[in-house]
């Protein structure tokens, strides 16, 4: 191969190795930083929960953010939570006090839901005032009487029978009745029910519309303390105490009058344990990032919470939210500092190993020198012999020929610059014994016999001896 096509076929395969160790950066820069996205399973339907969670996607979306989500839309939070269960969906939207799977770890707290114990005011002409029944003022009145729930699921009833059971009274006890938010001021209209159940965020779209409701059909209600929310937040980690401020609900008089003692519970972002601690970190950030424009349409956004961190959490919170909550990200070195290490390490024993194997394969280039070298040696004694002058130039042609090759070798790294050194004492040697034994057969006598390199030596001396 020519020096010419040696370097070609270097540059190319130079070029090929550049090439490729782009398109190896370039994807691996691709598929660290494309848009991740999230299917978070959130319900039912029209509530507020997927109204939020709309928007939160949009709003991901229009951001080009690193973390995305698509709604995923259930009849209900135990639809959302059985999703997440199923992997059906990466994230949810669930109620705290319901069976939470226990592959799901918390990544914000959505919002956090007060039990309102509401009594309508009774109007003058209605039967049962009428009949003497007692004024209901608290909570152990309500045994034998009709309790109203406001929504269809079930959740809400298991949050009542917990209420009544701290207060010694068994829910068969009690007549429950539910009414679908729309049918409230029917049924506060219709006395369908001596009490009712809201259970929903302060200033929540529920119990505005229930507060509403009875305010407009029967006048100013009465709300029903839970005196024994500490009791039951003890015994159910799942609650927790919480006040319903004095006047929350404006009005003149206001309403409340005084400040109502109740039990809370919240509903929760969740997300599957096995998702990347990376992506949940991000899905943390951007949800806090973008919680007050959220707020814009949904003031209750405003009041999204971290999750417990804390290790004893009934809801332990996935590691990326904490990470996040905690100020103990990860940057992209610590994240990626060990594999850039190793890769290193790996760039460096393959151009250890590439050179190894280099130098294995010119193997072939190095004995090829070495014997030309010799040959050259060969051709030094040869040289100081010769009787024709025709040899002599055969030889050099050949020698010429073994320069060319060896400096082709030394071109492509086939020989230490040390060997090509000592090529070129023996080609200097060479040229000497040629030129000295030309000059030799140029002056000797036709008939002069000239059988060894030492009279080669000593014939200008027995010609110089003869003349004179």
């Amino acid at each position: 191969m020519s020096p010419r096509s040696a370097k070609r076929k270097v540059m190319l395969i130079t070029l090929a190795g550049t090439l490729a160790l782009i398109g190896l950066v370039a994807g691996a820069y691709y598929f660290a930083m494309r848009p991740v996205t999230l299917r978070i399973a959130v319900g039912p339907t029209n509530s507020d929960d997927v109204k939020v969670i709309q928007t939160m996607a949009q709003a991901f979306a229009r951001q080009h953010e690193s973390v995305r989500l698509r709604p995923v839309l259930t009849d209900n939070v135990n639809a959302s939570a059985t999703a997440i269960k199923d992997g059906a969906a990466d994230l949810a939207v669930v109620r705290g006090d319901l069976d939470i799977p226990k592959n799901a770890q918390a990544v914000a707290t959505l919002r956090k839901n007060v039990a309102m114990l509401l009594v309508p005011s009774q109007p003058a002409a209605d039967p049962a005032a009428q009949n003497g029944d007692a004024k209901i003022t608290s909570i152990p009145q309500l045994a034998g009487r009709r309790i109203g729930v406001i929504g269809r699921t079930q959740a809400n009833v298991k949050l009542l029978e917990v209420i009544l059971r701290q207060y010694g009274i068994e829910p068969d006890k009690v007549t429950v009745v539910q009414f679908a938010p729309p049918e409230i001021s029917d049924a506060i209209r219709n006395h369908k029910a001596d009490a009712y159940l809201a259970a929903g965020p302060i200033g929540g779209r529920l119990i505005s519309e229930t507060i509403a409701a009875a305010l407009r059909d029967a006048g100013s209600p009465i709300f029903l303390p839970i005196d024994a929310a500490d009791a039951i937040a003890q015994n159910y980690p799942v609650y927790e105490t919480a006040e319903i401020p004095a006047g929350v609900f404006g009005g003149s008089p206001a309403r409340p009058q005084s400040e109502i003692k109740t039990i809370s519970f919240a509903h929760h972002i969740v997300a599957r344990d096995s998702l990347s601690e990376v992506t949940v970190a991000n899905l943390t950030r951007q949800i806090f990032a973008i919680r007050q424009e959220v707020a814009t349409d949904f003031p209750l956004a405003a009041k999204i919470e971290t999750p417990d961190t804390d290790k004893d959490a009934v809801l332990p919170a996935h590691p990326g939210a904490a990470a996040y909550v905690d100020g103990e990200e990860k940057s992209f070195l610590d994240r990626y500092s060990d594999y850039i290490w190793w890769g290193l390490m790996g760039l460096s024993a393959l151009g250890s190993l590439g050179a190894w194997f280099a130098s294995y394969f010119r193997r072939d280039e190095r004995t090829s020198n070495t014997s030309q070298r010799g040959r050259l040696l060969d051709m030094l004694a040869l040289a100081r012999r010769s009787e024709s002058i025709e040899e002599l130039d055969r030889m050099q042609t050949e020698a010429d020929d073994i320069m060319r090759s060896t400096l082709d070798c030394f071109e492509r790294g086939g020989i230490e610059e040390g060997s090509l050194t000592a090529f070129q004492i023996a080609l200097e040697q060479f040229h000497n014994a040629v030129a000295d034994r030309k000059a030799w057969l140029a002056t000797r006598p036709p008939d002069t016999p000239g059988d060894s390199s030492k009279d080669a030596v000593a014939a200008p001396v027995q010609l110089v001896a003869s003349s004179s």
